[in-house]
């Protein structure tokens, strides 16, 4: 469980990420791979998802599938709970 929860902060992390080691990765990788501009971020999101599953290994703790559900809802994490609130606000004025 606790691989889970560090994917989570890995997710949500990902913009940081991004911003530090996504660049030199590209440069290092441009010589056999193109990778397009918009494809930056899905670079740092695979990069905090690689470091979160390092951990769960080191840790002896969360399967596969829990470190990527952790990632994806670490990632999206703030627009789920913006869709969330938005849907109970539009919600409670139906009744």
């Amino acid at each position: 469980m606790l691989g889970f929860f560090v994917a989570v902060i890995a997710g949500y992390m990902t913009p940081q990420i991004t911003e530090k080691l996504a660049d030199p990765v590209i440069r290092t990788v441009a010589r056999y791979i193109t990778i397009a501009p918009a494809e930056r971020p899905l670079v740092g999101w695979f990069l905090a998802l690689l470091a979160a599953g390092v951990a769960a290994e080191l840790l002896e703790s969360g399967s596969p599938f829990w470190v990527v559900f952790g990632g994806v809802l670490g990632y999206f994490g703030k627009r789920i709970v913006a869709a969330a609130q938005k849907f109970i606000n539009t919600g409670s004025n139906k009744y």
